[in-house]
């Protein structure tokens, strides 16, 4: 029987996994033992930060529309209950840019909902 030898996958497989590590510092970039574990490590918080992305913005857009809201006064509790009370399905992000970038719309957006 032929003997099968795999140097030439095992190669391969470095490699692809040394093409992720570019740029990492020291030998996590060029070993691969190093760089397969720091790859573990950097997926993994990949992972995480993906998830907490959309908490932390949302968590932004609830402070711009508090902060638009307050100084119409109103709380941003009490704007988001008359939302609801309205039926006007707006998203928050939306709000947000409204208050953020135009505050003239989003104040006329403010009356029309605190009448």
């Amino acid at each position: 029987m032929v003997r099968s030898k795999s140097a030439k996958v095992t190669h391969k497989r470095r490699e692809k996994i040394l093409k992720h590590t570019k740029g990492f510092r020291w030998g996590r970039k060029s070993k691969t033992r190093l760089a397969k574990e720091a790859l573990l490590h950097a997926w993994y918080y990949q992972y995480i930060s993906r998830r907490l992305k959309k908490r932390d913005f949302r968590k932004l857009w609830q402070v711009k529309i508090s902060a638009a809201t307050r100084s119409l006064g109103l709380s941003y509790s009490k704007f988001i209950s008359l939302l609801k009370k309205k039926n006007i399905a707006i998203n928050r992000k939306t709000l947000a840019e409204l208050a953020e970038f135009y505050p003239e719309i989003f104040k006329k957006f403010f009356e029309k909902i605190k009448k």
